[in-house]
């Protein structure tokens, strides 16, 4: 699918872009601000297009020339469209602030008119995506979203001022390119589609961001049960690379080997350590009352021995790296593992719970 994409160098365009990409199936045809300033380039790109998305836009400049700019945008496109005979699928990445009396929104709302117009003449689907305001990864601060201006004073280690906390309906890019690509099917009369957004103010997205950067901080990762938590995360992140990283683990070891906690994921997510082990060397003989553990052997040999703590009989379970198992500890049974190889042992270890040096919910008890 041969699919062009004006403001393909924005924000919003680098993250269709991708989108597209992963999808597999599609020819993505970049419209520039250069390709626009050359008419004979604008035509060039538009031959043979399948579809259409109209993301370029002006936000910042003058009055007059953000109201025009944007309507002039939109009437060089169906022109070239025109010239070169071409009639595709055509989306808008429109905004909820279409339609308002503001320059910004009268230009985006003529925007608006002069597609449909032009796609109800050529009858081809036309979708206007009323999109509310879109953050993500990449955004620039003090400019695509008040998002990106928070996340990157966070990585700085400033605090913004806010000087409104007003209501805010908010959507991650991501979101947005999914429904592009949704889009290029359907009936030919398409229409306009007023994109949902999370609901939440400004001080609440600044205070869930500093709960995210603060966890972080900590070499955790925070609760990423919900989806609007988890792309703010992730582009809270996108502000850290690369200068963050990499960060040290902590390691300790003695005379058995080494023991690396690598990851503590609060929100009920657990916690992940790997271990290295000595030949002939014994870990653990002890047991839990409701931690969840998961033994995975990823280099050498070992035996992994489980007994109920009340009595019972010892099972052991002779494992390698070279063929992956998972062991997972029943609570109220008492485990050990031990290197049976000549080589270093290499174990990587899943708890449900972080560890708590106050309740550690960890008893001595030798398995046999």
């Amino acid at each position: 699918m041969r699919t062009a994409v004006t403001g393909v160098e924005g924000f919003l365009g680098r993250h269709l872009r991708v989108r597209l990409k992963a999808a597999g199936i599609h020819e993505v045809v970049p419209i520039s601000r250069r390709t626009f300033s050359e008419p004979e380039l604008l035509r060039a790109a538009l031959v043979g297009v399948d579809a259409v998305v109209h993301l370029a836009g002006i936000n910042r400049d003058t009055d007059v020339a953000v109201e025009l700019g944007n309507l002039a945008l939109a009437e060089e496109l169906v022109a070239a469209l025109d010239d070169v005979g071409a009639a595709p699928v055509l989306v808008y990445a429109n905004s909820i602030q279409a339609g308002s009396d503001s320059p910004y929104g009268r230009g985006k709302a003529r925007a608006a008119e002069v597609l449909s117009c032009w796609s109800g003449k050529r009858d081809v689907r036309f979708v206007n995506l009323v999109l509310p305001n879109v953050f993500g990864e990449g955004g620039r601060p003090n400019y695509n979203s008040f998002v990106a201006t928070f996340c990157q004073c966070l990585a700085e280690g400033s605090v913004p001022r806010i000087e409104i906390d007003r209501p805010v309906e908010l959507l991650h890019a991501q979101d947005v390119a999914r429904m592009i690509g949704e889009s290029f099917h359907g009936p030919v009369e398409g229409g306009v589609v007023s994109v949902p957004g999370h609901h939440s103010t400004v001080g609440e997205v600044f205070s869930e961001l500093e709960e995210l950067s603060g966890t972080y901080a900590t070499g955790s990762l925070p609760d990423l049960s919900s989806p609007f938590r988890l792309r703010l995360f992730n582009t809270y992140r996108s502000y850290l690379f690369p200068d963050w990283y990499p960060r040290a683990l902590d390691e300790k070891a003695d005379e058995r080997g080494s023991f690396v906690e690598v990851v503590r994921a609060f929100g009920g997510q657990g916690q992940t350590s790997f271990s290295t082990t000595k030949p002939g060397v014994t870990r653990g003989n002890h047991f839990h009352l409701h931690k969840v553990e998961r033994f995975v052997v990823v280099k050498g040999s070992a035996r992994i021995a489980v007994r109920p703590v009340a009595g019972g009989e010892v099972r052991r379970f002779d494992v390698t790296g070279d063929e992956p198992v998972f062991i997972d500890i029943p609570t109220l049974h008492t485990h050990n593992i031990s290197n049976t190889g000549t080589s270093e042992l290499l174990t990587l270890f899943w708890a449900s719970e972080i560890f708590d040096p106050a309740d550690p919910d960890t008893y001595s008890e030798p398995v046999e």
